[in-house]
């Protein structure tokens, strides 16, 4: 039962295939951004990196997503989940690639996982191989770095941190300190990949062990 993948559920999809010139102002987007994509899902962090590989698969450009506060179990309405997410671009066609590929990602790869037996406790030590452009002007990395995107309860996420960043050769480059929008934390982590993997596999062991052991004597 630990470290079984809890996957993430797409709550809302929609297209705008040509968005009004006041919306357009009001969230900042370019000219070139008439269409757009938005969807909400139960896990921010999942959707995010989902985000990223649509930047990757389709030509589109992530222009929002934040995270609700409280996270999915407190949210404003049953599609809010705990985040949205909108990809734009030139053309419909461009944004339906782009949200299908983000959407294969959510069902396929990005998801939390359970670090104690009763599955109340979750962590998520997902690795980009390759970030796209999103993740990268969000880490200030370069795109195609690797990337260990690590996220766990706060404490869990204090301890973990520090167990990835003694077991493999890597640097953090992002931390989230808590309190966040969800409240959970966690950070960054790049390296070469074969660290990178080492990393989030140290992370999640920390946090399985804690799981098993809070209170140290």
């Amino acid at each position: 039962m630990v470290l079984d993948a809890v996957r993430p559920k797409v709550l809302a999809t929609r297209f705008i295939p040509n968005a009004s010139p006041d919306l357009a102002r009001a969230y900042g987007l370019s000219p070139e951004h008439a269409s757009l994509a938005l969807v909400t899902a139960d896990q921010d962090d999942s959707l995010y990196v989902a985000l990223d590989e649509a930047t990757k698969q389709a030509p589109v450009d992530v222009v929002f997503g934040r995270s609700f506060y409280a996270g999915s179990a407190h949210a404003s309405g049953p599609l809010s989940g705990e985040a949205l997410g909108v990809l734009a671009a030139p053309s419909p066609d461009d944004v339906r690639e782009g949200l299908a590929a983000c959407l294969r990602c959510l069902a396929e790869d990005a998801c939390f996982y359970t670090a104690d037996e009763a599955g109340r406790l979750l962590v998520f030590p997902h690795v980009v191989h390759a970030i796209g452009p999103y993740l990268a002007a969000e880490s200030g990395l370069p795109a195609g770095s690797p990337l260990a995107y690590l996220i766990a309860p706060p404490l869990e996420a204090v301890v973990g941190l520090d167990a990835a960043l003694k077991a493999a050769d890597v640097r953090l480059v992002k931390s989230f300190a808590p309190p966040t929008p969800t409240n959970f934390a966690g950070g960054y982590l790049t390296g070469p990949l074969e660290q990178v993997e080492a990393a989030a596999q140290a992370f999640a062991a920390a946090v399985v062990e804690l799981a098993r052991a809070p209170r140290e004597a």
